[in-house]
């Protein structure tokens, strides 16, 4: 059941002063790369140092962007809500062809539904927001994270900055070490 949370993020690791927010397409090959990292960025930061923040970035050509952006953001508000996160994420990675189409058109997932995708993402996931995801309020929290985007001036995923400024040197394809430092941690 969805709770009262919409105002806070539930998309946040860490403790410490620098803030990294990553903006995210959840079926991006680019940004499931960047994604697998974020763990391994907090730990080899320092939790205390860093705060990681993900911002769910829909884009057109990923043609279920918005449907599956959505049923991040209803496991959000569910009980434990971050770790339902985490584990909807790391699926949805490890499964894109089940959500994408070939070469952004075509194939198999044309015939797919709404409903079709959010049962995919409960099997792959074992994370059930289904319930969540039908709540109209939903759709503030889904708005406050495209408003974010746009008056961040992001227009790609994945897009990174750092305390506040975009920071279009950092990419999914740069290794941990490179992260640190281009992030001045």
């Amino acid at each position: 059941m969805v709770t009262d949370r919409f105002e806070e993020t539930q998309l946040e690791w860490g403790s410490g002063a620098r803030l990294i927010e990553a903006f995210l397409e959840p079926t991006c090959p680019f940004s499931v790369k960047a994604f697998n990292k974020l763990a391994a960025l907090v730990e080899q930061a320092g939790e205390d140092k860093v705060r990681v923040r993900i911002w769910l970035h829909s884009q057109p050509w990923h043609m279920y962007s918005g449907v599956i952006t959505r049923a991040i953001l209803a496991a959000s508000t569910l009980e434990d809500g971050k770790q339902q996160v985490l584990q909807l994420l790391t699926a949805i990675g490890a499964h894109r062809e089940e959500f994408e189409f070939e070469d952004h058109a075509t194939g198999p997932n044309r015939d797919a539904t709404p409903n079709d995708i959010l049962d995919r993402l409960v099997a792959v996931s074992g994370v059930d927001m289904r319930q969540a995801f039908d709540e109209p309020a939903l759709e503030q929290l889904v708005k406050r994270h495209t408003k974010y985007a746009r008056q961040n001036g992001i227009h790609v995923s994945p897009t990174f900055m750092v305390d506040g400024l975009a920071n279009a040197s950092i990419g999914s394809g740069d290794s941990i070490a490179e992260w640190i430092e281009k992030m001045g941690i």
